[in-house]
């Protein structure tokens, strides 16, 4: 198959470190060939090291967006806990009314 597009889900969990290198080395060389992936991760530093672009989501909303090249894990962080507490501001005083 030649897919014009690869989604990818926590592409790296529970594998050893070797492992972790060649699936990285395999995705590059997809992304040099044109193909477009959707990598989901968990895994900030994994993020970092693979993302040309990085959307932060939290409570299954898109929250923030971000450029790779650059971004930082303090970035990424606090994109995601901005809405995370704002959320939770919402609920308490939901439950409090």
């Amino acid at each position: 198959m030649e897919p014009r597009l690869l989604i990818v889900d926590e592409p790296t969990r529970g594998v050893d470190v070797g492992a972790r290198s060649e699936i990285y080395r395999l995705l590059r060389g997809l992304a040099e060939k044109g193909v477009a992936l959707l990598v989901v991760s968990s895994e900030l530093p994994e993020v970092l090291a693979l993302a040309d672009r990085i959307v932060v989501m939290a409570e299954g909303r898109t929250v923030g967006e971000l450029p790779g090249e650059g971004a930082t894990e303090e970035q990424v962080l606090r994109l995601a806990t901005r809405f995370t507490s704002s959320v939770a501001n919402v609920r308490e005083e939901a439950v409090g009314a």
